[in-house]
């Protein structure tokens, strides 16, 4: 089964946040990782709003953990840490 990787993001360093996004980006494609969605226009229905909000799609939740627990993406999250306030989860898909 796939799964999705769906992270809900206030940036709050903007400079430091595109140096983490640009290494997250290497490091979901290298995991097999596409992109679905990546900060477009949302409509907020229930909880927290968070104004960047990004969905890739993964070939399972194995790839998925893998790529988040990888050496390139720990060190893009140097980045992020500070530079933002996130919320993230991997999804099992049905397909």
């Amino acid at each position: 089964m796939g799964a999705l990787w769906i992270a809900h993001v206030t940036v709050t360093d903007e400079d430091a946040y595109s140096k983490y996004a640009a290494i997250a980006t290497e490091a979901i494609a290298q995991h097999g990782g596409k992109f679905l969605a990546r900060g477009g226009h949302y409509v907020q229905l229930e909880g927290r709003e968070r104004p960047r909000n990004v969905v890739a799609r993964f070939p399972s939740v194995q790839a998925a953990q893998d790529c988040y627990n990888s050496e390139i993406y720990q060190n893009a999250l140097n980045f992020a840490r500070d530079a933002s306030e996130r919320e993230m989860m991997i999804i099992e898909t049905n397909d």
